[in-house]
């Protein structure tokens, strides 16, 4: 059973400072769907609301695609979406083994067999049993985020916000981390969500696209469509126009 996700009249406010106003958006099971923008733009905010670290002021979120899906909140939703952080030092417990890290979300949600599904969880993400009892500071920062993708995974999840998966990464390294994510949504039927700033690699690991601007969705369009430059909004002329880069003049 495969699930995707269903956005409808998102808000987020902090304090007077409106986040996210008035965001919708649906992602079909089993589809790689991107949300593009510049800093400050929504795009994170948005993921956060969706698993419920970001308060949702008004709107709905809902899980789409088979009957008796779990509603938001519950345990078995947190189960059936899960979240790769930017920083993967940061969002790893800088005091706990591997092992430790991998073990918890395990008895968070009393599922057993931990040793083997560690085990599986790591070979998956191409680290090994050698990485178990490694702390965060001795892997490097390639390695932690595979760390992070195999916590997210060992839960066997329907959905994976991808917050910048690769931007805290070397260029050599986020290809790598890519084409992990890429092949982890063929074998297991993932549906993606991924927060980038990137429009190539947007461009690569989805299907469609939304474009925010100061927390709102500016407009929606397919992937081929913004490799061929077929965009309507003068912004995303301009996000375009930036990912390209610094050109020297005559």
């Amino acid at each position: 059973m495969k699930a995707g996700l269903s956005i409808e009249g998102l808000r987020v406010v902090y304090d007077d400072f409106i986040a996210v106003d008035d965001v919708s958006m649906r992602v079909e099971p089993g589809e790689s769907f991107g949300i593009v923008g510049e800093s400050g733009s929504g795009k994170s905010t948005v993921l956060r609301a969706v698993c419920g670290l970001a308060p949702r002021t008004a709107g709905t979120v809902s899980l789409i695609g088979a009957a008796g899906l779990p509603e938001p909140g519950t345990k078995a939703y947190r189960r059936t979406l899960q979240m790769v952080f930017q920083d993967p030092y940061g969002s790893l417990h800088p005091r706990q083994t591997v092992d430790r890290i991998l073990a918890e979300p395990l008895a968070i949600h009393d599922i057993g067999d931990a040793e083997a599904r560690i085990e599986r969880a790591l070979d998956e993400v191409g680290l090994g049993s050698g990485f178990r009892f490694r702390y965060p500071h001795q892997l490097s920062g390639g390695q932690r985020q595979r760390v992070a993708i195999a916590r997210a995974l060992i839960l066997e999840p329907q959905i994976l916000l991808l917050d910048e998966p690769t931007s805290a990464l070397d260029a050599s390294v986020q290809a790598e981390v890519l084409n992990l994510l890429e092949d982890m949504r063929r074998r297991h039927g993932l549906t993606f969500v991924m927060v980038s700033h990137d429009l190539a690699v947007v461009t690569h690991m989805c299907e469609r696209l939304m474009v925010m601007q100061r927390g709102r969705r500016v407009e929606e369009l397919s992937s081929a469509d913004l490799a061929r430059r077929h965009v309507s909004d003068p912004y995303t002329k301009r996000l375009m126009e930036a990912s390209e880069g610094f050109r020297r003049g005559a």
